[in-house]
């Protein structure tokens, strides 16, 4: 069959003609728009020129003080001489923090050639000598021998992580560099007072040697304390400390300080959140944190627009409520519509307790596009949920009632379900992930409620791994690793062939984010007359091997994608069949996370289609 092009509204395509305009755009040369040469616009006194190796004529070039004068073309000769007599002692000095101590320098001053923009022409001419190396480098700390293991390891990490190994060149920044990452890897555990207590770089000029010291003063060991917040009026702030989950009694750690900070900054109840140890005149053993919050209003109304390739146009309405009367809860509610889906629901939750549960309850009624019908569906759910570190934990009771509406639907059915989830997230960045894996899953347990009884069980299993491939470098510097993404989906519904399981409790599959090439929700189980309905089983898998462009030798924000996708919806496991989908997309990488463009041709419905997302979730 030939190639018919599907896609949802034009929209999307001049979206994606778009996307790949202002990229090209970006990576096109620019030309040179800056001011124009000083020489242009107003006699110099003279001009400069040092003779030198090539980086260390750059680097005079950018930090010699004779040059802050060349453009003041009233400079009189005799200030010309006194800056050249100052100029060879400023780059004796710039060279030494390059680590040459013993260089030889000649500075000429002659009249500038007939027709030059400058009266003078300044010559330096430059020759480094060696440059100096580490001879050795002692790092120490003040007091005794730590008598605890934890210390020892602590100060034996500093001692074998310094950068500045003997052989190594020596230069100013460098030394300050490796003197400061010392003092960090005390900082930011158990140490947070830490200071550098003597520093001293002997340098042998005639053996080009340089000899260091550094002696650190680690200060007390600090354990986490009460939290204290300060600037709240309307939220009670021990409900902040139960959201901050700050590890009380625990060693402290930078990280930890900071996690808690997010969390708190996550929350929606505070819109600044800092957090800092009260070190001053506190006990190192319970040191107090103190927690300067400014608070967010008690009420917050968001509306959103969008657009997608699966739902075309979208508008949204949210709606915060940050504290409930009598109850305390907040409640977000949400108003939703796109070309599949009109959702109006609420979510009201509690603050956590002490071991980060918190109980919540929601209701919504939608309509929606699920496969060859209309929907119109109900939930009501309640349960409890946890979010520690990287692992999400709920068990909820949830309601469902739907109603199929179209030629040869099903009839309406409801049912009842007791349901555990667990999500573990273990990426490098929760919002554009280059490595690491995450790991899902649900159980429901229930009965239909209507047109009969029949018990039933639902599982659901979520996989997606990040895989490190070959390093690409470009040639003019930088550096990014390719991968491959995997990802793999399965799920069954376990029940008697004639039960009525809501069709919100079955499977359906395809779109942007599942089985590329294929419409929204547009693989499913077929009935009797051909039209696709929600199945029982569902198995998904795709492999995606992203790339970084490298364009006239820049490393760029862009990455290219080659995918494959598999997917498969039926109510037996025998009849499950693969609908496949290649192709071929860009990425972009976003301040808010991944921008994803994808050509995929359907295998088997023979179409092409586009697929325009952002963002990742898991």
């Amino acid at each position: 069959m030939p190639c018919r092009p599907q896609t949802p509204a034009p929209w999307p395509a001049l979206l994606f003609v778009s996307l790949l305009g202002l990229g090209g755009c970006s990576l096109l040369p620019h030309r040179d728009t800056g001011d124009a040469s000083p020489a242009t616009q107003a006699p110099q006194a003279f001009t400069l020129e040092v003779r030198a190796p090539a980086d260390l004529q750059d680097f005079l070039l950018r930090h010699l003080e004779l040059q802050r004068f060349r453009h003041q073309a009233d400079l009189r000769p005799e200030e010309l001489e006194r800056l050249l007599g100052a100029a060879e002692a400023n780059a004796r000095e710039l060279l030494a923090t390059q680590g040459h101590f013993a260089p030889t320098l000649r500075i000429t001053q002659s009249p500038a050639p007939t027709g030059a923009p400058a009266r003078h022409a300044v010559v330096l001419a430059v020759e480094p000598g060696p440059q100096t190396r580490v001879a050795e480098a002692a790092i120490g700390f003040t007091g005794p021998p730590p008598d605890d293991a934890a210390t020892r390891r602590q100060q034996a990490r500093v001692q074998n992580r310094w950068p500045l190994e003997p052989g190594q060149p020596f230069t100013q920044s460098g030394w300050d560099a490796a003197k400061q990452q010392g003092l960090r890897e005390l900082q930011t555990q158990r140490h947070p007072t830490a200071r550098i207590a003597e520093s001293r770089a002997d340098i042998d000029a005639e053996r080009h040697a340089a000899h260091l010291t550094v002696t650190y003063d680690p200060g007390p060991a600090y354990r986490f304390g009460p939290l204290r917040v300060q600037g709240h009026e309307r939220y009670d702030p021990d409900g902040a400390r139960r959201l901050a989950r700050l590890p009380t009694g625990a060693e402290y750690s930078e990280t930890a300080l900071l996690d808690a900070q997010q969390r708190l900054a996550s929350s929606g109840y505070y819109d600044a959140v800092f957090l800092a140890l009260d070190t001053e005149g506190t006990d190192p053993q319970a040191v107090p944190v103190v927690a300067q919050v400014r608070e967010a209003p008690l009420h917050k109304l968001v509306f959103g627009v969008g657009l997608s390739t699966d739902s075309g146009a979208r508008l949204s309405m949210d709606h915060t409520h940050n504290r409930l009367p009598a109850i305390g809860w907040r409640a977000v509610s949400k108003l939703a519509l796109d070309r599949n889906t009109k959702l109006l629901g609420s979510e009201a939750t509690a603050l956590p307790d002490e071991e980060g549960w918190r109980w919540f309850g929601g209701a919504q009624v939608q309509r929606e596009a699920t496969g060859s019908y209309q929907v119109h569906s109900a939930r009501l759910r309640a349960g409890r949920s946890q979010s520690r570190g990287a692992i999400d934990r709920n068990y909820a009771l949830q309601y469902d009632a739907a109603d199929s509406q179209g030629s040869g639907a099903p009839p309406s059915s409801a049912a009842l379900t007791a349901q555990f989830g667990w999500t573990g997230r273990y990426f490098d960045n929760p919002t554009a992930p280059t490595r690491g894996h995450g790991l899902a899953w649900e159980l429901g347990v229930g009965t239909t409620l209507r047109p009969g009884r029949d018990p039933f069980v639902r599982g659901l299993v979520r996989w997606q791994h990040f895989l490190p491939t070959g390093r690409v470098e470009a040639a003019e510097g930088g550096a990014r690793r390719g991968r491959v993404a995997l990802r793999a989906e399965a799920g069954a519904v376990l029940a008697r062939a004639a039960a009525q399981i809501p069709v919100t409790q079955l499977f359906l599959t395809g779109g942007d984010t599942t089985v590329r090439g294929y419409g929204y929700r547009a693989i499913g189980a077929r009935t009797d007359n051909g039209q696709v309905f929600g199945g029982r089983y569902l198995a998904l898998a795709s492999a995606e091997w992203q790339r970084p462009i490298v364009l006239r030798g820049n490393m760029t924000d862009w990455e290219s994608a080659l995918f494959i996708d598999a997917g498969a919806v039926a109510d037996r496991p025998g009849d499950l069949r693969a609908r496949v989908g290649v192709g071929a997309g860009l990425r972009w990488r976003s301040p808010v996370g991944p921008l994803q463009a994808d050509l995929a041709w359907g295998v088997q419905a023979k179409e092409l289609r586009l697929h325009l997302r952002m963002g990742f979730s898991f």
